[in-house]
């Protein structure tokens, strides 16, 4: 998992198995961010992260989850299609993902140890940090 600012730039990565869900990893996530000393504001992600307990843990540390719910939500809506504009700048962090698949390495996971490749995910993201400026 990546986190970005709103121009792309990583600011925190993460790695674990496949087998956990989406919305048990975006908490550490935030956790390990080490280019900011605050929180960020917003937190765009797409319907993978829509549990009302994340969005109320969250809302505790003032972070505002933008993501659409699901189709086959049973409880009631907890935000409105206002703040989904902001939605559409998602491309923004898929082109981050897409920066980072410009390394093979990092696209195929050829190590054993995951600290191993969690290193090279973090060396891509220096690369193209470097690159950006």
């Amino acid at each position: 998992m990546i986190c970005s600012d709103g121009e792309g730039i990583p600011l925190a990565v993460t790695t674990e198995t496949a087998s956990c869900h989406e919305v048990k990893l975006i908490e550490p996530l935030l956790e390990k961010m080490t280019l900011q000393n605050r929180q960020p504001k917003r937190l765009i992600y797409d319907k993978a992260a829509d549990s009302d307990a994340l969005r109320t843990r969250l809302t505790e540390k003032g972070i505002d989850l933008i993501c659409p719910h699901k189709s086959n939500r049973r409880k009631a809506k907890m935000q409105d299609g206002r703040k989904l504009r902001r939605f559409r700048r998602r491309w923004k962090i898929e082109r981050s993902i897409a920066w980072l698949h410009n390394y093979r390495r990092v696209v195929t996971r050829w190590e054993y140890h995951d600290h191993l490749y969690l290193g090279f995910v973090k060396l891509a993201c220096l690369f193209t940090l470097l690159k950006r400026f």
